[in-house]
């Protein structure tokens, strides 16, 4: 029997229907509020993320310690610590490759950082997004052997069978990406979404997989004493900002390494991000929100569109003149990436929405767009038709691809399923996120093949039009004290979607701020109101309906946070929904 709509909306302004928590959810959410006193809005949170009434203190302020694993139970973590100690030891000439996205950055940055408090001094290597494309070469990897002892892959390598062959010296891989039935010749693949792993630990990104290397270097380090190891919780805003900018699950380890991170960042020790965060004008503490679309974006776009290594460098600094000179640099190729994105979203939006929205997989492809920004351009229309979406740029017959996935669709497998097909030239990724590079004559047959296997596995059946409540609230009850306890249940993000509240039958007016954008004022007439905000307000219905709405009353729909402006500080509705009352 199909749960009857939320507030009864079946269609609202944006064609979406509303499902609200389950009955299960509200029995254990009303017992949790009962034994706990929690917020009855906290206790449905909670009881959605499956949390025990006994196990909500515990999960409302995780301890690191708790959830940190042996790194031994990682594949390989032994021989990976031991060959990086042993070269820390002789004093060896160690090489880092990194992938040029924010998570690939922070994984180099991280050893370079540990390298420097022990002494040694890491060559840095990130390949051109253009020239190079993803992952280890051939040419690059010979050319670091013949000039170092050894040479640590981060956030690649896993498929990187023939570049690694070529590289003339040890090879260590740290990555998450999925392997293939057979791993390269390195002498270490350190990665929890090996195929002979437990997955366990699959949901960690590069990053967090070079800490527990870390960790376990601090381990034996102390056993033999006589060194002063750097201390690693000084390093975990790198760990959070790698973690949410890969869209990696806020879920387990990954849920308290950016929670202990965003404290670390807060203090604002390190130089590049320090410089960074002022450059973006960020005034506030940094949340999960900055991390992804404030910080991640300008740490990337030295890899989109100008020099890949800019972002690992920043976040490596030590020097406030360099830190402030890549701020900037990376803030002016921010904007230039923007540019480019927008002309190409209008394109690649218009040729998806002429195929339809409606499909297992929403897809475009165009000449000369910029590989730099097709995976942002996927993200988009992943966001605009709640489906898989892939984006492709071409140049000549060879196009380079970006793909992003919805929650509980692996796109990575199926990508890598074509590629063994040989539908794809080449292809792989994780769950959420993948690239491909495709000729031109297989183009159709190749979305073809990955919007059959994406059926397969749910997508397009029905997903995108449910939008989903978690509780309902009284704008009087919205208080910064509210906000504060339903942010002790985060941080939110992939797979832990911030909680999105409803409030019923409310009178609301409306007023132009900015360009396209609304400022809402709503209340029911028993308290005092709430203020709101819509952006992209006339991207749909919305924007017209709310401000030619005259007498008419809205549910609305959207997430609560506060708002800092001139030293007042109040609760805002982000709206996202709404349906007329």
């Amino acid at each position: 029997m199909t749960e009857r709509a939320f507030l009864n909306v079946e269609t609202s302004l944006t064609g979406r229907r509303w499902v609200g928590p389950l009955p299960e959810e509200r029995r254990l959410a009303e017992a949790m509020a009962q034994i706990t006193a929690l917020p009855p809005a906290l206790c449905q949170i909670l009881a959605q993320r499956g949390i025990a009434p006994e196990n909500a203190a515990s999960y409302l302020a995780p301890a690191l310690r708790d959830l940190m694993p042996n790194p031994l139970t990682l594949k390989d973590m032994d021989k990976a610590a031991a060959r990086f100690l042993a070269a820390i030891d002789a004093r060896q000439r160690i090489a880092i490759f990194a992938d040029y996205d924010v998570d690939g950055g922070a994984s180099a940055a991280l050893l370079i950082i540990y390298l420097r408090a022990l002494g040694l001094t890491a060559t840095l290597y990130i390949p051109d997004r253009i020239d190079e494309g993803y992952g280890p070469n051939e040419a690059a990897m010979a050319q670091l052997g013949a000039g170092h002892d050894l040479i640590i892959c981060v956030d690649c390598g896993t498929l990187s069978h023939g570049p690694i062959a070529a590289a003339g010296c040890d090879v260590i891989v740290l990555d998450h990406h999925l392997s293939s039935d057979t791993l390269p010749a390195a002498l270490a693949v350190v990665n929890p979404n090996r195929m002979d792993e437990s997955g366990d630990l699959a949901h960690l990104c590069a990053a967090g997989v070079v800490f527990l290397l870390l960790v376990e270097a601090n381990r034996q380090l102390r056993a033999t004493g006589g060194v002063q190891v750097p201390d690693l919780m000084g390093y975990l805003d790198l760990v959070a900002l790698a973690t949410v900018a890969d869209v990696a699950p806020l879920i387990g380890l990954n849920r308290a390494f950016v929670r202990q991170g965003l404290k670390v960042m807060a203090r604002r020790e390190r130089v590049g991000l320090r410089a960074l965060a002022d450059i973006a004008r960020m005034d506030t503490a940094p949340n999960a929100y900055a991390l992804g679309f404030v910080l991640g974006p300008r740490i990337n776009a030295g890899g989109r569109i100008g020099q890949a290594d800019l972002g690992a460098r920043l976040l490596a600094t030590d020097s406030d003149s360099e830190a402030a000179a890549l701020a900037e640099r990376l803030d002016v190729l921010n904007s230039e990436r923007r540019d480019v994105e927008a002309a190409v979203r209008a394109e690649a939006l218009a040729q998806a929405e002429a195929r339809g929205l409606d499909a297992p997989l929403v897809w475009a492809a165009g000449e000369g767009w910029h590989p730099g920004v097709v995976g942002i351009v996927a993200a988009r229309l992943k966001e605009a038709a709640r489906r898989p979406a892939v984006v492709i740029g071409f140049d000549g017959d060879i196009g380079k691809g970006s793909a992003r996935s919805i929650s509980g669709v692996d796109l990575g497998a199926a990508v890598q399923r074509l590629a063994a097909e040989g539908l794809l030239i080449k292809g792989g990724g994780h769950k959420m996120a993948a690239g491909l590079t495709v000729a031109r004559e297989h183009l159709t047959a190749a979305m073809e093949r990955l919007a059959e296997l994406l059926a397969k596995q749910g997508s397009g059946a029905g997903e995108g039009s449910d939008l989903r409540i978690d509780a309902l609230l009284a704008p009087s009850a919205a208080s910064p004290e509210l906000v504060a306890q339903i942010d002790s249940a985060g941080p939110f993000g992939a797979s832990a979607s911030a909680p999105r509240f409803a409030f019923a039958d409310m009178a609301v007016s409306a007023r132009p701020m900015g360009i396209g954008h609304l400022r809402l004022s709503f209340g029911d007439g028993l308290g005092p109101k709430l203020e709101g905000v819509l952006f992209g307000a006339f991207q749909t219905p919305m924007g017209d309906a709310l401000l030619s709405g005259g007498a008419g009353r809205f549910h609305l729909a959207g997430r609560v946070e506060v708002n800092t402006w001139g030293g007042r500080t109040r609760v805002q509705l982000r709206l996202e929904d709404a349906a007329r009352a």
